[in-house]
């Protein structure tokens, strides 16, 4: 009996033994080829953070080969387990989880005298079409505005049908003004924000008010360079490196949403699988020329006729985030066509800093605190 169970305890310690190597191996080789440039937030606890989140993604990939569960689900869950634990709904807020028109949204409403019609702003979180975030509670109680929160990243698609449903019922069923409605999100969320306005500035209707404003938090706005200089700056800077970025537009290009419309019907004719032989094609399903427009994933490259009738845009960038280049080009693009933009540059920020706003020890001290929120109040 006791010989069992040393060979039990044996096995158990060699497996756990193993997989530690394959976590601790991976996360000593990252921080290494890490880089926390001088001048950034609580460098330390982004170093420890970042180590985490290479940590759980292995222990996530892992598990998936296994089979035991999806990676990004595993990363996901651990992400709200220690990001977003439950908290008790601050006193002057109510929160609901609702359907619009069948796409599951979280509903944050600040307690407000009756009769005094409120702002809104519709908000899509970002982390690469993947994860969500917790921002949304702060920025409803702060900015005195209801928020209607996509939680999980979506195609553009589910972002407009929540978006119009929500207008359509602002007044009646949330007290909201529809004419003070913006939209806004962060990283991908951004990149979703921004593509909408554009979606929703051609498809203009008259039935419903277009968003007031764009809140653009650190936003991804082209799939075309990833060498500017942001890139090249700040490549290996966590929480997001350029790999990293590449990964998540992958996503997207798999899907073929990185070609417009018109051009995939024209270069059809030659990559149609139906001009190879029959022996080649056995079990292959012949593509279909998606006629969405979710080929607008860089909205920083779209027409200047376009861009014009952006609504007054706030944009907020990071001084270690590859992407601060998106923003700071966007923002030349809109002014160059005349539209109303407001700027915020986080001197010490990173990719992500927002995500960790209010998270008890996860909190990064930065020098600037939320401006967007103060923009939300005072544009709409």
């Amino acid at each position: 009996m006791h010989t069992e169970i040393t060979i039990l305890l044996i096995v158990f310690a060699a497996l756990f033994a193993a997989f530690c190597l394959l976590v601790v191996v991976p996360v000593y080789s990252g921080l290494r080829n890490i880089n926390i440039p001088h001048g950034v937030a609580n460098p330390w606890k982004l170093r420890v953070t970042h180590c985490v989140y290479v940590g759980i993604s292995i222990v996530g990939q892992i598990l998936g080969q296994l089979g035991l569960c999806n990676q990004m689900n595993f990363i996901r869950r651990f992400r709200c387990c220690i990001m977003a634990h439950k908290r008790p709904v601050p006193s002057g807020l109510r929160i609901k989880d609702l359907t619009f028109s069948g796409v599951p949204v979280r509903v944050y409403e600040p307690n407000t005298a009756p009769g005094e019609k409120k702002r809104g702003l519709v908000y899509f979180h970002g982390r690469g079409w993947v994860f969500g975030c917790n921002l949304c509670r702060y920025i409803s109680l702060e900015s005195d505005t209801t928020v209607v929160s996509h939680r999980y990243p979506a195609h553009l698609d589910d972002c407009e049908v929540v978006t119009r449903h929500f207008l359509s019922i602002a007044a009646a069923d949330f007290g909201v003004d529809p004419r003070r409605v913006a939209v806004g999100g962060d990283s991908a969320g951004a990149n979703l924000a921004a593509a909408l306005c554009q979606r929703l500035s051609k498809s203009q209707d008259g039935h419903l008010p277009s968003p007031c404003a764009q809140v653009l938090i650190y936003p991804a706005l082209q799939i075309a360079d990833f060498h500017l200089p942001s890139y090249q700056l700040n490549h290996s800077v966590p929480i997001l490196f350029r790999g990293r970025v590449v990964f998540y537009f992958l996503q997207q290009i798999l899907k073929g949403k990185h070609v417009p419309v018109e051009l995939k019907l024209c270069y059809k004719k030659w990559l149609d699988p139906e001009n190879l032989p029959p022996q080649f094609r056995k079990g292959v399903r012949c593509p279909v020329v998606i006629t969405s427009h979710d080929a607008d994933i860089s909205p920083l490259l779209d027409e200047d006729d376009v861009l014009r009738l952006a609504p007054p845009t706030f944009i907020l960038t990071c001084e270690f985030d590859v992407l601060w280049d998106y923003g700071i080009l966007f923002l030349k693009r809109l002014k160059d066509v005349g539209v109303d933009v407001t700027w915020e540059h986080l001197s010490d920020g990173f990719h992500g800093i927002i995500s960790f706003f209010n998270q008890g020890w996860l909190t990064f001290n930065t020098n600037q605190k939320n401006p967007e929120k103060y923009y939300i109040k005072v544009r709409n």
